[in-house]
């Protein structure tokens, strides 16, 4: 395996398209093209960013003669979006294998290696989408040390807490409903009017209770914005707003006196407010999208939790599509909840993205 330095070059090798890429180091996502044994990442201009070849060798899926455009100092998330293209073109396929001493990529990728000629490494699946070198946007995002605080609930002290993220924070096609999902934070300034149009569908209103007027909702956004353990998100399909959601770290939220919550345990609340994306094959996707994206968001969650109306039957079975386990059912002060839990390593073991 080798690396090409310098070459401006184009997929002459390739051709159908199948799909979008989106790496955490770029703006813009990456046309997926395959054909005749190939696999590239090419950009608007035309140009093949990265490329290699797959194949399968003894039954293992091999990529190899992997190559880099000249002058590209993210190359692990290059590969990492080759990978991740080559086991979604080969889904029977749980890893992949790379020559592990000729790459150096790989070693933010691989977790463990084969012996022989050449030495390989190897990919998981399990694995690779657990790395934030895809789907989650670097700029938007901080990590924090694991640092005590005296602010928050006194009998539920969390760690300090990072800010919520600034811009784009998470953009992944999904193939099976041909759209790409993205997640901004909502901004109040901009997004009132669809945030009030979507609380007072009667529909929604049902479950939210929040059916209020703008001076209302504008209140309630506002008191979000400084609470440092919430934050609202707005879900797009192709860029069109299709869904509101709350982010919440659990332990010092409502849930937390419910249950046994660890410091990094996360939950969420959501909606879908687009009519035109109703359905479940695109409300599923969401579903895994959003929990895909606090594992992403956090490697220290392993544990994302809800409270959804233990009679909503419909949203527990989405949850138990996206790997969530029903714990128990508990009483709130305004319903009776049923709390359900998806465990990380299950949630990559289990669920297609």
């Amino acid at each position: 395996m080798n690396i090409e330095a310098g070459k401006n070059w184009s997929p002459a090798t390739v051709a159908g398209n199948e799909g979008w890429q989106h790496l955490a180091s770029a703006a813009e996502p990456l046309a997926i093209r395959a054909g005749d044994g190939h696999v590239s990442l090419v950009n608007a201009e035309g140009t093949a960013v990265g490329q290699a070849r797959i194949s399968d060798a003894d039954g293992r899926l091999l990529i190899d003669d992997v190559a880099f455009i000249g002058g590209r100092l993210d190359q692990p998330q290059i590969l990492a979006g080759l990978v991740d293209a080559a086991l979604r073109l080969h889904p029977s396929f749980d890893c992949a294998f790379l020559p592990a001493k000729t790459l150096w990529p790989v070693s933010a990728l691989a977790t463990e290696t084969v012996p022989g000629e050449p030495e390989c490494a190897v990919i998981h699946r399990s694995v690779l989408r657990q790395l934030p070198l895809l789907w989650r946007s670097q700029a938007s995002h901080v990590t924090y040390p694991a640092l005590t605080t005296a602010i928050g609930p006194e009998d539920r002290l969390p760690p300090l807490r990072q800010p919520r993220p600034c811009g784009p924070m998470y953009e992944r096609w999904i193939a099976e409903i041909g759209l790409t999902v993205s997640l901004r934070p909502i901004d109040r300034r901009t997004d009132l009017d669809l945030f009030h149009r979507w609380m007072n569908d009667g529909r929604v209103a049902f479950f939210w209770e929040l059916a209020q007027s703008h001076e209302d909702l504008d209140k309630y956004l506002a008191e979000q914005e400084s609470d440092p353990h919430i934050f609202g998100v707005i879900a797009s399909f192709d860029g069109e707003p299709t869904g509101y959601f709350e982010f919440y770290w659990a332990k010092e939220d409502r849930l937390g006196p419910y249950y046994e919550p660890l410091d990094w345990d996360r939950g969420w609340h959501g909606l879908i407010g687009n009519t035109r994306h109703l359905g479940r094959p695109k409300t599923l996707a969401l579903f895994r999208s959003v929990t895909h994206y606090l594992f992403l968001d956090e490697p220290r969650t392993q544990r994302t939790v809800g409270e959804p109306r233990a009679a909503h039957q419909k949203m527990l079975s989405y949850c138990a599509d996206a790997a969530y386990d029903k714990v128990k059912e508990f009483d709130f002060p305004h319903k009776r909840a049923a709390l359900v839990c998806c465990e990380r390593e299950r949630f990559f073991r289990e669920v297609p993205l």
